[in-house]
């Protein structure tokens, strides 16, 4: 029995050495997929030009056959001059059905969008033109006046543009010019017409996402480490049906079974605005997770004035604990079931 015993224990500890290998090799898989994004993320900022606009959203209350002027600043934080566009552009979201998604696009005329051609910005000449061009200094701040013009009749609820900023330089191809970055203003237009603020919340979970790479600074450096974390998140479709945008928010709070809060989302996070013919998805995650525990989890989402809540008791451990206990209760079955097997074999000798 002992040798039954010695040769399973090693084949148990060849697994756990096998796993712990394919385990370290995925780690190290997604650390450097990660690294690559990054890598690639900084390099699209560094060639950007630094420009910012003031403010970055705008509302207005709008009436049949009215007019309404307001100001965009764009500054140029760079060390050289900018050349820039003003023009506006609709703002929706584009539904894909390949991924099930809604994107956010600039190109998607609907009844929503019909403020774009409204909006006429002043030019230099003092023109209000559709796509007037500036320059600004390095350091300056340009101011450009801009005009909503209503027509005789508008749709009821609300009426949606961003007015970019789309800076231009010399192009290192025969295109003529490349663009390098367009920051924009959302506006934001409701009528005094019939509004309708209807949303409707879908698919509302609680779950454990896996983080396979960490980074710590260690003596002011960056030290990477190949761990493995389970976070709590928490996720839900919103969907704008009516004709008017509002605030959707989820919060997520994780207390402890027997008491004790360890979670709330910031005031600040897990909260957009929706605006109609749109369905978002609202996320959150406690990224300081502990490795083991036991935790309730509740999820509220708001939209409009639909609430919909989900709760979910949450067991953590380690995957590396989580394989030896189920090795060694398989050692201890077996172990078990052997020497009842003798013990059978055993009284069935002493009765005969």
């Amino acid at each position: 029995m002992k040798k039954i015993l010695t040769k399973f224990v090693a084949v148990a500890l060849v697994s756990l050495t096998i796993l712990s290998g394919v385990a370290f090799s995925l780690t190290n898989l997604t650390y450097a997929e990660g690294e690559q994004e990054s890598e690639n993320a900084e390099q699209e900022l560094k060639d950007g030009t630094s420009v910012s606009i003031s403010p970055v959203s705008r509302i207005f209350q709008l009436n049949p056959s009215s007019e309404y002027e307001d100001v965009l600043k764009v500054s140029n934080d760079s060390k050289d001059p900018v050349n820039f566009e003003v023009y506006a552009a609709p703002y929706s979201y584009v539904y894909s059905e390949t991924d099930d998604t809604y994107s956010l696009g600039f190109n998607n005329e609907n009844n929503y969008t019909q403020i774009t051609r409204w909006i006429k910005i002043k030019d230099t000449n003092g023109n209000y033109v559709e796509k007037p061009t500036f320059t600004a200094a390095p350091g300056e701040t340009v101011e450009v006046s801009y005009k909503v013009i209503t027509p005789d009749s508008i749709p009821a609820g609300g009426q949606y543009a961003v007015l970019f900023a789309h800076t231009i330089s010399g192009a290192a191809s025969g295109s003529g010019i490349k663009t390098e970055a367009s920051p924009g203003m959302v506006i934001y237009g409701r009528s005094n017409g019939e509004t309708i603020v209807a949303a409707e919340i879908s698919d509302v979970r609680i779950s454990r996402t896996i983080d396979k790479e960490t980074s710590v600074e260690e003596n002011g450096q960056t030290v990477r480490k190949n761990t493995t974390f389970e976070h709590i998140n928490a996720t839900a479709k919103v969907k704008n049906t009516g004709n008017l945008d509002f605030n959707a928010r989820g919060v997520l709070k994780v207390e402890g079974i027997l008491g004790g809060a360890y979670y709330e989302t910031p005031e600040n996070e897990a909260r957009m605005s929706i605006i109609p013919e749109a369905e978002l998805v609202l996320s959150d995650e406690w990224e300081e997770t502990p490795s083991f525990g036991l935790y309730k989890a509740t999820w509220t989402v708001t939209a409009g004035e639909e609430t919909q809540t989900e709760e979910m008791v949450v067991f953590l451990m380690p995957p590396s604990v989580i394989i030896i206990t189920i090795i060694l209760l398989t050692i201890i079955i077996v172990w078990i079931i052997i020497v009842v097997r003798k013990r059978k074999e055993r009284r069935s000798r002493l009765a005969v």
